[in-house]
This record gives C-alpha cells, structure tokens and sequence, in this order.
C-alpha cells in the first residue's frame, strides 16, 4: 500500500474525509476507489458512496478475498445509514466470517455491529441481545467501543431501562472523546437527548403533563393502574391485559381510565368506541355487549361497574388509575417516530421496520405529505421520505418494541 493511501485511511479513520479525498480523489485503483466511497458516506453522499464501493469491490481481485469482504462491511453501514433495511444480512454474514477467517477481528466486529444496530431498528430486540452478547468491547479501538456502547444504550432505551440506558451513555461519550471523531461524540450527544426530553403524556384526574423516559419506567413498576395507549394495554405492576387487537375494547378503556374515578355517560363512550353521534337502541346493545367482553378482559385488573348514567372503572388492587398516552396523537405517528431520526428513509424500510404492508406505508407518508409534516426527494426506488426531528419530545414511545410485562 503506497503512502497516499496509507495517509488517506489514517484521515478517515480521524473523522477527516475531505483531507482523504485531497489525496486519493483523482485515482480509480481499488484501494483508493474504496476510500472514496468511505470519504463520500461521511460526507454524506450515500448514493455516490454506494456507487463506488462496488466499482471497488469489483476492482479487487479474486484473491483479495480480505478486501472484497471490507467493501462488502462498508457497503453494508451505507446501506444502514440511508436506512436500506432490505439489504440482504447474509452477504455481511459471509463478509464477516471472511474476516474473522484471515485474522481481521476489528472489521468483523464492526460487522457484527452493523447487524445489530438494523435488529435494533427494526424492534427485534432479543435477537439483537443475543448477538451483542457475543462481543467484547475491551480489545477493540475506541470507535468500536463507541458503536457497543451505543447499541446498549439503545436496546435499554428501548426497554425502559433508562440507568442502564445513562451508564452505556458515559461510556460510549468517553470513548468517543478517546477515538476523537466529532461526528461520533455528536452521535453520542444525540441520543443522550432522547433521556431529557418528554417521552409520553401522563393523563389523570383530568389533567395533563409531560414524562421523561425514567419517569414512565417509574410510572410502569408503580402500584398504578396504567391505561397505557403507547402499547395499547391495561396494566399494573405485576400483570398486563393487551387490547392490541381489541381497538373497540380499548377505546372503551381509555375513556374510563381518562374519566377516573368518576364515570362517563354511555353517549361519551358511543361516541369514543363507534363514532356514533346520534345513538339508537342497537348502538347502546352494541354497548352492553363490549362494555361484558371489557370486563372479561379486565377481570384480573379492574371491573367495570354500571352507573345511573354510564359505566366507572373500579381497580382491584391499584389506588389509582392513569393513562399514559403518546407524546403526539397522530394516526400515522408511528411513521414519524422513525422519521424524526432526522434521516431518509424509503417506504419498504418503514414497511420492514414498522412490520406493515409497504401500500399501507405509503398511504401514511401521502397523508403526512398533504399535511406538511414530511417531504419527499428522488424518485423511483431513489425516493426517500424524510423530515426534521420534532422539537420538544422524543418517540421512543412510539417505535415497535415491547415494554416491560408485555
């Protein structure tokens, strides 16, 4: 390797890619093709950065089977960035064990933190555990150690573990400060953010106020009944009735959870539960019938008491009865909490990653579009969806994991 290339993959490593490409921007070797689509991807040029990790890839030969397999690992974190979530796992899975074959534990470490990071995007959380299980943190460079560290915090946010989600924050913050690449401490710095910022709403005895993500741990391990619209439940300390796919049921719930410890007339709950503005006799038997399937449902939590105008929910155990709803209503909220990462995405990754059809995505993003909330560039299979975080709350909330008890 000539001394241009050694430099230039010393200023990429150091987080300076236009120093890079002073060096090799004029060259089509592999060597310095590969550097350049690194030093592209940094700047943020994805579709270019895509463009020439494969000429490079193609431009090594059959016996640098090393080199290929780093272009593949390369390919693999643009393809992340630009939230390419259908980009086939195996081949970085052969890429990695590639690696690990001839002795480079460093970038096959960095691939095994490619796979978790999209597990963790996509909400599967236990099979990401499971893979950050088997890596060491201690023996790779600060970097790396920064990448670990970050994918604990997110997998712990993502549970409601906010003192673990902290303690992995200070050590990826110091061992970003250590590597000294300012856009891996503003990384750091981001996510930290989501800790500080409201997460959910607590309504309750008629009022309304923001929580942060501990506070809604705290709220979750309480001896409350929770009503809990983030995950569409019933829940207490110890027990947890879904209503996921009981939207009638839950509806129901919800305006008694709101109205406690008073009741709500059964025209309030016809007009919550079916939309009905003028109720007639078969809407209030429909009532009756949901209002004893609600009940079923409850019966280990609360019951369902009938009053002189509506129904009350009364809890068996729990003193007090809450309900924690989003941070936004919003009929296609979901969409925007990966949205508001700040980065593109296309609608088969918000389809992957949302476990829903990519027609149905589609729709959501149109109706957010007329509305102002996102916008769209490129065309084809190059269109992407994106829009800028929302200011004054964070949507943890609102991704596809399961809380605690579910």
């Amino acid at each position: 390797m000539d001394s241009l290339i050694t430099a230039a993959a010393r200023a990429l490593a150091a987080g300076d890619p236009l120093g890079a490409l002073k060096r090799v921007a004029l060259r089509d070797d592999a060597p310095a093709l590969a550097l350049r689509g690194i030093a592209m991807a940094q700047l943020g040029d994805l579709v270019r950065a895509k463009a020439l990790m494969r000429r490079a890839a193609r431009a090594f030969g059959p016996r640098e089977s090393v080199a290929r397999a780093r272009c593949v690992v390369a390919e693999a974190e643009i393809a992340l960035a630009s939230r390419d979530l259908g980009w086939p796992a195996k081949t970085l899975d052969a890429a990695r064990a590639t690696l690990e074959a001839h002795g480079d534990r460093v970038n096959a470490a960095h691939a095994r933190y490619l796979a978790v990071r999209r597990l963790l995007l996509i909400g599967r959380l236990d099979e990401a555990e499971r893979t950050l299980a088997d890596l060491d943190p201690a023996p790779l460079p600060p970097a790396l150690e920064a990448a670990h560290e970050l994918v604990v915090a997110g997998i712990a946010m993502r549970r409601l573990q906010t003192q673990a989600a902290r303690a992995a924050l200070v050590r990826a913050g110091s061992a970003a400060r250590a590597a000294g690449i300012p856009a891996l401490t503003a990384e750091v710095e981001s996510a930290s953010l989501v800790l500080n910022t409201p997460a959910a709403r607590l309504l309750a005895r008629g009022e309304e106020r923001p929580l942060l993500l501990e506070e809604v741990e705290a709220l979750l391990a309480s001896e409350a009944l929770v009503v809990d619209a983030c995950r569409h439940a019933v829940r207490d300390a110890g027990t947890v009735v879904s209503l996921a796919t009981r939207p009638v049921l839950f509806a129901l719930a919800r305006a008694l959870g709101e109205a406690w410890p008073g009741d709500v007339p059964r025209g309030t709950l016809l007009a919550r539960a079916f939309g009905a503005k003028h109720a007639d006799e078969s809407h209030r038997a429909r009532l009756r019938v949901e209002i004893g399937r609600l009940r079923t449902m409850l019966r280990p939590l609360a019951g369902v008491s009938a009053t002189q105008r509506g129904f009350a929910l009364v809890p068996r155990r729990a003193g007090e009865v809450v309900v924690l709803a989003r941070p936004v209503e919003e009929q296609h909220a979901a969409v925007l909490a990966f949205l508001a990462d700040g980065e593109s995405w296309s609608s088969s990754a918000l389809a992957l990653a949302l476990g829903a059809s990519q027609r149905t995505v589609q729709r959501g993003l149109d109706a957010l579009a007329a509305a102002g909330k996102v916008q769209s560039f490129g065309r084809g299979r190059a269109l992407r969806w994106m829009t800028p975080p929302v200011p004054g709350f964070t949507t943890t909330l609102l991704l596809p994991a399961p809380l605690p008890g579910d």
